[in-house]
């Protein structure tokens, strides 16, 4: 059983890590076309040239930004299960697996009270962002991933106006 906990905890990470190699593959050859265009000399290669290049710069942001809320988002995980405080999921379910709404919205008025009664506090902002999964807000369950992870490292804008 451990074994097979051990390669589940890594599998995520490993299968992450080559899909982020392979974007890399695939923006290298766009960068590299984008020169080629931009060295053309031609006024129509050099325009699609650098707008090609705007391509590979955004999705790099955009990339190491998503690996580095996944980094901080479990090293919460990890502080609040030696805590003994990570979100249980004991939302009941209907036989297809679907979450209970009605139960959902509950369980999300807990964590919101308990986020606004502690807006400073990573760890209420992490357990709404569950909550917020739950419920089927997942843009919202981001965005208060990301404000746990702004109070987590320390520098945060706080409070509801935070995400």
């Amino acid at each position: 059983m451990a074994a097979r906990s051990t390669r589940a905890r890594w599998t995520g990470p490993a299968v992450a890590a080559a899909v982020t190699a392979l974007l890399a593959i695939y923006l290298w050859v766009v960068a590299a076309r984008a020169t080629a265009l931009v060295r053309s000399g031609e006024p129509v290669g050099v325009v699609l040239g650098v707008a090609f290049w705007v391509l590979p710069l955004v999705v790099v942001w955009l990339v190491v930004r998503e690996w580095r809320l996944a980094i901080d988002v479990q090293r919460m995980a990890d502080e609040l299960a030696a805590a003994d405080e990570l979100p249980v999921d004991d939302l009941p379910r209907s036989p297809g697996g679907r979450i209970d709404r009605s139960a959902a919205r509950e369980a999300f008025g807990a964590a919101r009270e308990r986020a606004e009664a502690t807006p400073d506090d990573w760890r209420s902002w992490y357990h709404l962002a569950f909550a917020y999964d739950a419920a089927g807000d997942r843009r919202r369950a981001r965005e208060a991933l990301r404000a746990a992870s702004r109070l987590h490292r320390g520098r945060a804008t706080t409070g509801p106006d935070a995400i």
